[in-house]
């Protein structure tokens, strides 16, 4: 199961690049994929799946009970072929339905590939979080599916309508799957209905199992959520044959029908999802019959259709399930046809109004059989699959009991609808239209053809297989409790109540096909849009319901957001943290008023150093001079990193120490474009607020952090993690082996959100282009000086006349002690820092590769020596300019990103290679004459590869932040 997982994904990555290689011709490899897996679902024996389901279970969080788990049963197996089977055949068709010049052809191609993909895996799931995963996954590719034709305003509206209606359903899911898990100790689904919890349900029980049913009533457009549906016919017509026909509208009645043995005990939820089934049923039916475009016929008639399979699945007894699974069966080989029929119409003939269709039978007879079959099948008439299945879903009523029989009555009363609007169908696109020219006889090709042909057999072939099929099923239905009579899939039917109901919906369907004139004008006389204004309409037509629903959020988002988003950084900080204070402080004041193993320092000089931090805070928030308050905060930062030195943390100390540092150069580098000055706040009252939030705040947090400390159970892990650095890490400094062996996964997050901060630090300058070329000196013009005072400056002549070509001819007397120093002027150099940089720099990046070398022993490490390097290279920027630090690194800071991330990454994956785990370690040994044994662990290179992101974090500051305010200030004083 997880190779066809696997196979789906690799079609759909290799989709675009086919399409683009072969153009629509791509589609015949991309099925070859579905086609697989419908081949080895076929060579399995289903009988034998019903005593021993396959299993495949992989651990994912075991702390937490998941496991990525599948299950194939008969109820997957038999979703399997459909998903797979039709998959299949509908890509074979898009090879003609399109042209190769389709806009997003590539697009289309990988994402219908990976919705069969998604499919699949939603069919086999057994795990909870595994199958929500595969049920959003087919919701976020049918919205793309849907909104294939971006720059139509209808086909974003209706995906968008699906996206929201069917996601709400599946976040409801999820929850109440994940109470039922709670409740019965398992995520697995087959855990779950095997629990005891069912034979007394609780109202936690029957609520959760509401919110599941919400999911699926949702994903298969039951009313009120069935507006969905027909509006997403406004994606290709492939995309119809296959989500809103055969798969995705089929996963709400699959879930119904895998929680059949939990529906059978809470009747009550049966009970309302059969009644919802029944009325989205007959409202679908009744649209079906108003709809001009075949195409929206067919989506209403889907929704009738829908229906009709949920109400009887519902039941969850053992005739009416298998009932549901032979009309599901139906539906699939139906429904698929009849919707690829309609593309045919669409392409060849131009139009989809059965208005103006006329003559198309005569002028496409092979395409005229196969949709005439098709929707013989879908209105129930002898001896097609249709009538097969039907008959033996009313046997199944009828023998359930007075419920049933209920629902038998509303059903049959949706079913004379369905035939209807089944020959409407075939009079509207395959015979005459009053008044309308024939239509000129188009030429199909037998591979348009040829996938609903071989669909659509399967509603005469499937009868002939009937009794074997039956045998099939039961392996699933059989597991239910019994409800009456014994129910078969018979190609002739006895005599009885059941065949009479049949004749009574062949009859009045006929009659009311007959009857369409009147009928079409009672439906316009009593439609809603027609006498029903405001909130009254909106009640009864749901999509303008919904439309109503999402201006109203809308309107209330336009309305609430003002009030806390007003754009002022000082008002949100200020709410944030009042929220913090009212939560936390009356559960703080509940406890007792300190921990009774507090201690308040270990050392008289804490004392002093907490004061020094006070001044520091309190001096910040009062400074008037941004710059000063820069400072201050940066004392805060070395006083805190000098408890972490008392504490005996030294590698903590040295990231904070490091990280203090680069924090106030990047804050400094900042300022360069902001005012001097705070804003002065004039009202006393705002000042006091300000001042109380700010201590309630630290009362708060410092109370949390102290109740938190003393709130510990269990033992530290710290002086277990002391030996384990040896003997596994192979290193003595534990934080670091921690960092870069035992949390490997921590880390490679972290430096994952450095390059997401390295982006969006960059993105706030480079507005238009990622990265600025780099220039270097020997590129520039000879007389290129940078940060010159104007030319009536009072300077010496020669000053004025410096140029970056040092001549020995010209006298001048400047100096340069950096690569780059003299690109700038006299005026603008500090000789002092620059012979401190140049006797700095190489000390500093020595130092740096010392730590990262160093770490797994002694202090240090790849963070702390990422940091050093890019201190050093930030002297030499603030040294020489901007043309010093492309001397110093001249190469792209996302270059250096990127290299340091593979790196990181390749660290984890080489010991796959060499037959080990994820991120394994190893510590090889090396002896070296003079200098010894040394010891080179694996994690060094993950060290490397931090060391590179950091470094390149740094650098990509420096270059934003650094280079390129250097050259808007430069463009706006004229500098040059």
């Amino acid at each position: 199961m997880i190779p066809i997982l696997l196979a789906h994904l690799v079609a759909a990555l290799l989709g675009p690049l086919l399409v683009r290689r072969l153009g629509r011709n791509a589609f015949y490899p991309l099925a070859l994929v579905p086609a697989g897996s419908a081949a080895w679902a076929a060579t399995l024996d289903p009988r034998a799946l019903a005593d021993a389901p396959r299993t495949v279970e992989i651990p994912w969080i075991p702390q937490l009970g998941m496991n990525v788990s599948f299950t194939l049963d008969v109820l997957g197996w038999v979703m399997l072929l459909i998903a797979s089977g039709i998959g299949a055949l509908v890509l074979v068709y898009c090879a003609r339905y399109f042209k190769d010049t389709e806009p997003g052809l590539g697009r289309f191609a990988g994402l219908l590939t990976a919705f069969a993909g998604a499919m699949v895996g939603l069919v086999l799931a057994d795990d909870v979080m595994v199958l929500y995963i595969f049920w959003e996954l087919t919701t976020v590719f049918s919205y793309l599916l849907i909104g294939h034709y971006a720059d139509k305003q209808a086909s974003r509206r209706a995906a968008m309508n699906a996206l929201i209606s069917t996601t709400l359903g599946g976040l409801a899911m999820l929850v109440g799957l994940l109470m039922l898990g709670a409740e019965a100790g398992t995520l697995s689904i087959g855990g779950i209905l095997a629990d005891d919890m069912w034979a007394s349900p609780g109202p936690l029980v029957v609520t959760a199992l509401l919110l599941v049913v919400a999911g699926a009533a949702s994903k298969s457009a039951l009313v009120p959520t069935h507006f969905w549906l027909p509006g997403a016919m406004a994606a290709p017509t492939p995309v119809s044959a296959y989500l809103h026909a055969a798969a995705m509208v089929k996963a709400g009645v699959y879930l119904i029908l895998r929680l059949a043995p939990a529906l059978g005990q809470v009747e009550a939820v049966g009970a309302l999802v059969a009644a919802l089934g029944a009325i989205t049923m007959v409202v679908g039916g009744w649209r079906a019959l108003r709809q001009h475009d075949i195409k929206l016929l067919l989506a209403y008639g889907t929704v009738s259709q829908l229906g009709f399979l949920c109400a009887v699945a519902a039941l969850a007894t053992r005739e009416a399930v298998l009932a549901a699974l032979a009309m599901m069966v139906a539906h699939a080989v139906f429904k698929a046809p009849l919707f690829m029929v309609v593309g045919i119409i669409d392409k060849k003939c131009g139009t989809r109004d059965l208005r103006v269709l006329s003559g198309v039978g005569r002028a496409a007879p092979v395409v005229a059989v196969i949709g005439t079959v098709s929707a013989a099948s879908m209105a129930a008439v002898p001896p097609l699959f249709g009538f097969v299945a039907k008959e033996a879903l009313y046997t199944a009523l009828w023998e359930g009991g007075t419920g049933p029989r209920m629902l038998l009555l509303a059903l049959v009363a949706g079913s004379i609808l369905t035939v209807a609007y089944s020959w409407r169908f075939v009079q509207g696109a395959f015979g005459r239209a009053p008044g309308a020219p024939p239509v000129a006889r188009p030429a199909v090709p037998v591979l348009f053809w040829l996938p609903p042909a071989v669909i659509a057999v399967l509603s005469i072939g499937l009868t002939v297989l009937a009794h074997p099929l039956e045998g099939i099923l039961r392996g699933f239905s059989d597991a239910l409790p019994e409800a009456g009579a014994a129910v078969h899939l018979a190609v002739v039917p006895h005599l009885g109540v059941p065949l009479l109901a049949s004749a009574v919906t062949l009859g009045a369907g006929a009659l009311l096909a007959g009857l369409a004139r009147p009928v079409e004008n009672l439906q316009h006389a009593i439609s809603p849009q027609r006498w029903g204004t405001g909130r009254a309409a909106d009640l009864v037509d749901a999509e303008r319901g919904f439309r109503r629903l999402m201006r109203g959020v809308d309107a209330l988002a336009v309305a609430v957001t003002p009030l806390f988003q007003r754009g002022s950084l000082p008002m949100t900080l200020g709410t944030m943290l009042l929220v913090l204070i009212a939560v936390a402080a009356p559960v703080a004041m509940l406890r007792a008023p300190l921990p009774d193993n507090l201690v308040v320092f270990h050392h008289p000089i804490e004392v002093g150093l907490l004061v020094l931090a006070v001044v520091a805070a309190i001096g910040a928030a009062r400074a008037r001079r941004r710059l000063r308050a820069v400072f201050l905060i940066s004392v805060t930062g070395y006083v805190a990193a000098v408890y972490f030195l008392l504490a005996g943390a030294p590698d903590v100390a040295t990231t904070q120490i490091l990280v203090e540092t680069i924090m106030t150069v990047v804050l400094v580098l900042v300022l360069r474009r902001l005012p001097i000055h705070f804003s002065r706040r004039p009202l006393r009252l705002d000042q006091w607020g300000r001042w109380g939030i700010a201590i309630g705040t630290a009362v708060v947090l410092c109370g949390v952090t102290l109740y938190a400390a003393d709130a510990r159970y269990l033992d530290p892990l710290g002086p277990g993690l002391i030996e384990t650095a040896y003997t596994i890490g192979g290193g003595h400094n534990v934080v670091n082996v921690t960092l870069v062996d035992a949390r490997v996964w921590d880390t490679m997050g972290e430096i994952s959100v450095l390059l997401v901060v390295a982006t969006g630090v960059a993105s706030l300058i480079f507005i238009t282009r990622r990265e600025q070329r780099i220039t270097r000196i020997r590129e520039e013009d000879e007389h290129l000086t940078i940060w010159r005072r104007r030319s009536d400056s009072d300077l010496p002549r020669n000053v004025l006349r410096f140029y970056a070509g040092e001549q020995e001819e010209t006298g001048n007397r400047w100096r340069t002690w950096l690569s780059a120093g003299r690109t700038l002027a006299p005026e603008r150099r500090l000789v002092v820092v620059e012979v401190i940089t140049r006797i700095s720099f190489p000390l500093m990046m020595m130092f740096s590769v010392y730590l990262l070398m160093a770490g797994h022993n002694l202090p240090g490490g790849g963070f702390a020596g990422g940091l050093v390097a890019g201190l050093a290279i930030t002297m030499r920027y603030l040294a020489g300019g901007r043309y010093e630090l492309s001397e110093a690194v001249p190469v792209q800071a996302g270059l250096v990103l990127g290299v340091g991330m593979a790196v990181a990454v390749g660290a984890g994956v080489l010991p796959l290679l060499l037959g080990g785990t994820f991120f394994a370690t190893a510590t090889p040994v090396v002896h070296v004459p003079v200098l010894g044994e040394l010891h080179f662990p694996s994690a060094l290179i993950f060290d490397i590869g931090v060391y590179l992101v950091v470094l390149g974090v740094v650098l990509d500051i420096l270059r934003s932040l650094g280079s390129q305010i250097d050259r808007q200030q430069e463009a706006e004083s004229d500098a040059r």
